[in-house]
């Protein structure tokens, strides 16, 4: 018996470290494979995975976070199952949040979201993007050494979600001290989790404050905008909703940036000439966090479940099946990327589903390319040898890392680096 047949995939800790020969296996099986856990059927070939992000009227989100462990009160029987799913889905985990909703609910609260997230908005933002960057850097840079998830990426992340959404630069020393991202922690994170089953109730309740009160009193500024975004019939949503959609962006945002800044600054540590090319062809940059997001994307499950029995890639599929997506594995399908294990600056384009495909789609994806096209113009700006530290990781030849014990996200929990730092321009 192969090992996909023994492996769990949601308990095996062998998957958190490394799990792209598991899927290896599973798509070298089938790219639509039924495997022995919870029912479950895996999709990890390109062409498929894609197929299910764009057909939602076959493949509920109800489940996307969840997977298999969504549990409703009547049995999913008979051939179509979309009626027993809309009318008992707001009784699972996560029915509130953009991420598990389907059409036509879905397409009102994405469109409230874009609303926030317009190009204007994004070249705004870059500006303060550039100076959080620099303001961060400077925290730890002449130490020649940081632990850059915590130093760098997380709490850069949190801060430019807060610009985006217009909170007063005056505040977001209290959102650092809100995340537990402060260089001197306060008390407000810890107050905000004690006895508390949602550790970030302490955001919602500033963002009603935020919202009600430019609805009160309107200014000419972004929190206004977001007060006063509408539905598309031009409805004024709920307060509750428009808190939602900030504390979606909120979550979203800081974990596709953070995870993807520490996947790009370990592919950086372990290719010295490729740090040398950037800085002196820093239009690369672009392609080369493509690459990145390909090789190491952040989402390592996505879910949906089959509304209707199916049929994709040649596999039947019952309504009520709990289909889990492996983005990772699709973006290292050898039929649509070259030897897809390696890292190639020069491969040619060709687009993963790193930040899903179709409907669902990461709204915070064009943030998180001009968030990470910023910071490393700037960390390889102000660096020189950046290295991974071996106390830490180990030698070359048998490094160590950390990943983040989840199956649902791939990050490294900490990236320990080396450096020598030199005066900047930028």
């Amino acid at each position: 018996m192969s090992d996909w047949q023994t492996i769990d995939f949601f308990s095996d800790e062998s998957l958190v470290e490394d799990p792209y020969p598991y899927f290896d296996e599973l798509r070298a099986e089938c790219p639509v494979l039924p495997i022995p856990h919870l029912g479950v059927v895996a999709v990890s070939g390109y062409e498929e995975a894609t197929e299910v992000y764009r057909d939602p009227d076959t493949f509920s989100s109800c489940n996307s976070v969840v997977g298999p462990f969504a549990t409703f009160p009547v049995p999913l029987e008979g051939d179509d199952v979309g009626e027993i799913i809309d009318r008992y889905r707001d009784q699972l985990p996560m029915h509130e949040h953009m991420v598990t909703m389907d059409p036509p609910q879905h397409t009102r609260e994405r469109a409230l979201l874009m609303r926030l997230i317009t190009p204007k908005r994004l070249k705004e933002n870059e500006d303060f993007i550039g100076r959080a960057s620099g303001a961060q850097l400077e925290e730890f840079l002449s130490k020649g050494r940081c632990e850059f998830i915590r130093d760098y990426s997380q709490p850069f992340a949190m801060l430019v979600v807060a610009d985006l959404l217009g909170v007063p630069e005056e505040d977001h020393q209290r959102f650092r001290e809100g995340f537990g991202l402060s260089v001197n922690p306060g008390e407000m994170g810890k107050e905000g989790m004690e006895g508390d089953l949602n550790a970030l109730s302490w955001l919602d309740a500033w963002f009603t404050e935020y919202v009600e009160d430019r609805r009160r009193e309107p200014r000419h500024d972004v929190l206004t905008d977001l007060a006063l975004a509408t539905y598309p019939d031009g409805s004024t949503p709920p307060v509750e909703a428009v808190v939602r959609s900030a504390g979606f962006l909120f979550a979203a945002g800081q974990e596709t940036t953070a995870r993807l800044l520490g996947a790009a600054l370990k592919v950086l540590a372990e290719r010295p000439e490729l740090q040398d090319e950037l800085r002196e062809h820093p239009e690369l940059i672009p392609d080369f966090l493509e690459e990145t997001l390909r090789l190491e994307s952040p989402v390592k499950a996505d879910f949906r479940l089959a509304r209707r029995s199916t049929s994709l890639g040649g596999v039947d599929i019952a309504a009520g099946t709990p289909v889990m997506l492996l983005n990772g594995a699709a973006n290292r399908d050898p039929k649509q990327f070259g030897c897809p294990a390696e890292f190639r600056l020069d491969r040619p384009s060709q687009a993963h589903i790193a930040f899903g495909r179709g409907i669902h789609s990461c709204p915070g994806g064009p943030l998180a390319r001009v968030e990470g096209r910023v910071s490393i113009e700037r960390i390889l700006d102000r660096t020189r040898d950046i290295r991974l530290s071996e106390e830490h990781h180990g030698p070359p030849g048998d490094r160590r890392f950390r990943y983040e014990p989840t199956w649902v996200l791939r990050g490294l929990s900490d990236l320990h680096l080396e450096f020598t730092p030199v005066e900047g321009s930028r």
